[in-house]
């Protein structure tokens, strides 16, 4: 691209980040959608508010062979929105992919796989991370995301705030899982998170800005699912869907 294009195309990207935080889209939605539209500048090497249906289609017939269907749809959606709201241009996106419907069910573990796999972990903040995941069925972003303020022992009850669709809802809490959350808790006694990041001196973890790493917590389960011998689709790999809730019997 030249330096006119350069700049267009920076102009226009700004403005799609813009209008995506200005709808309220979440930050993984914000980063795929951009990521979708440098993918297509990338491709083309230009500005793609020039490009026109033929171009858009040799694009994703490529696509679709060098990437999941996942990945398709998440590019057509970011394509789209860039196309609607900072090209105000109107496309007909369902003429150019339409990703095939499929529908599938995740594995769940059962209670005795998720009992052997909680007690196969050792590093305490994971074991307990496992626990309050799979015993109030949550979701990886809304587990790591958990306060102290959150969690009301008097009426065991644990605020999900802002999760799925933004939206706030109460869980109940198993007594196991309170007893494991204040035993981490004692450990680094953060004043806010209850899943801080556990990187340095006592000191520095209760001082930490941010919870623990989404990728650390994957890769520590990824080890301790093979560790198991769980054949079934990886537990790391569902954090994103809420599964349904496992009460464990106390220990």
């Amino acid at each position: 691209m030249n330096t006119s294009e350069v700049n267009r195309f920076n102009e226009l990207y700004e403005r799609h980040l813009k209008t995506l935080k200005l709808q309220g889209k979440a930050q993984k939605t914000i980063d795929a959608y951009s990521r979708a539209i440098r993918r297509v500048r990338d491709y083309f090497d230009c500005c793609p508010d020039k490009l026109d249906p033929e171009q858009l289609e040799d694009y994703f017939s490529d696509l679709v062979d060098s990437h999941s269907w996942s990945t398709v749809k998440i590019d057509r959606l970011g394509l789209q929105h860039f196309w609607k709201y900072v090209l105000k241009k109107e496309w007909n996106w369902l003429n150019i992919v339409k990703p095939p419907k499929v529908k599938t069910i995740p594995d769940i573990l059962t209670p005795g796989e998720v009992e052997k796999l909680i007690g196969s972990t050792r590093k305490l903040r994971y074991r307990v991370f496992l626990l309050t995941t799979y015993s109030m069925g949550l979701r990886l972003g809304e587990a790591l995301s958990l306060q102290v303020r959150d969690v009301d022992a008097a009426r065991k009850l644990v605020h999900i705030r802002r999760g799925k669709g933004h939206k706030d809802r109460l869980i109940p809490l198993p007594d196991r899982t309170l007893i494991g959350l204040r035993e981490l808790w004692k450990r680094h006694q953060h004043p806010k998170l209850l899943f801080p990041n556990a990187k340095g001196s006592l000191e520095t973890i209760q001082k930490a800005k941010s919870h623990m790493d989404r990728g650390g917590v994957q890769n520590a389960m990824k080890v301790v699912v093979a560790e198991c011998g769980i054949k079934k689709k990886s537990p790391y790999t569902l954090y994103d869907t809420v599964l349904p809730p496992i009460f464990l019997k106390m220990a």
